[in-house]
């Protein structure tokens, strides 16, 4: 069974930095690609950033591209996603994802199981 909980959401200043956490309860996490969508007032989800279960292979959304990082310890079943020159257009509910494959995917469908969300808000 794999539950998912983010953590770490909160509000900062534009060019402020967080780190969000999704840790899973169950026992294969390990075997889980893992992405971060998120979803603004008003707009539909969109994708963000997503790792494969090794985490040798990262994915990025070109508007959080070298400003995010994904990463991952298996050994505590946590996906981490450290936001670095936060944007007020970042403020969202931030979704963790999990899928049953080697590699991640960018699209919501591409994922089976999803956590509660965590709330960012980025003040200008």
């Amino acid at each position: 069974q794999v539950q998912l909980v983010e953590s770490g959401g909160g509000l900062v200043q534009a060019g402020g930095s967080l780190r969000l956490s999704c840790a899973d309860s169950g026992r294969t996490f390990s075997s889980l690609a893992m992405g971060w969508f998120r979803q603004a007032l008003g707009l539909e989800r969109e994708f963000v950033a997503a790792i494969s279960r090794t985490g040798f292979t990262e994915e990025y959304a070109d508007s959080v591209q070298g400003r995010f990082t994904i990463s991952r310890d298996n050994a505590k079943a946590t996906v981490y996603l450290r936001m670095d020159s936060l944007k007020p257009e970042d403020t969202a509910v931030y979704y963790c994802a999990a899928r049953r494959d080697l590699l991640p995917g960018k699209e919501m469908n591409d994922y089976d199981y999803w956590g509660q969300g965590t709330q960012v808000t980025v003040s200008s």
